[in-house]
């Protein structure tokens, strides 16, 4: 379980993060990408930073590195704007769960719509749907 002081330091690394990233950084093999979160070790000198990106694997691959390549910037800048005694080693990593979140979506939506098809077709007279379903 993370400490306070470890949630304050997360919480401050996704916000100035995000803002070093969209106005700072001019690379262009980084995409449009979302910083969806930070974990940061018990002393505070290890960060993982997690991050979402539109595209592909590739895209993703690229950015990835992309982020890693430029995590010494990141950090550098992050240190200027946090005033903290240490500042942790930035490491990006991507984060799956927004794309399951829309995969999951894109299922519950499917699943309406079969449910809205078989219930119309029983409406216009058709055979009801078998027990069970």
């Amino acid at each position: 379980m993370a400490s306070t002081r470890q949630r304050r330091v997360q919480e401050l690394l996704v916000h100035e993060i995000s803002e070093i990233l969209r106005r700072e950084l001019s690379d262009p093999r980084i995409g449009f990408v979302t910083v969806t979160g930070a974990e940061v070790t018990s002393d505070l000198r290890h960060a993982r930073v997690f991050f979402s990106v539109l595209g592909d694997t590739t895209a993703r691959d690229d950015t990835t590195t992309a982020l890693n390549r430029a995590a010494g910037f990141v950090r550098s800048e992050f240190a200027r704007r946090a005033q903290m005694r240490f500042v942790p080693e930035i490491k990006f990593e991507f984060d799956p769960s927004v794309e399951r979140g829309a995969r999951i979506e894109q299922l519950l939506e499917q699943v309406r719509q079969d449910e809205k098809n078989a219930s119309g077709a029983f409406e216009a007279g058709g055979d009801p749907p078998p027990a069970g379903e």
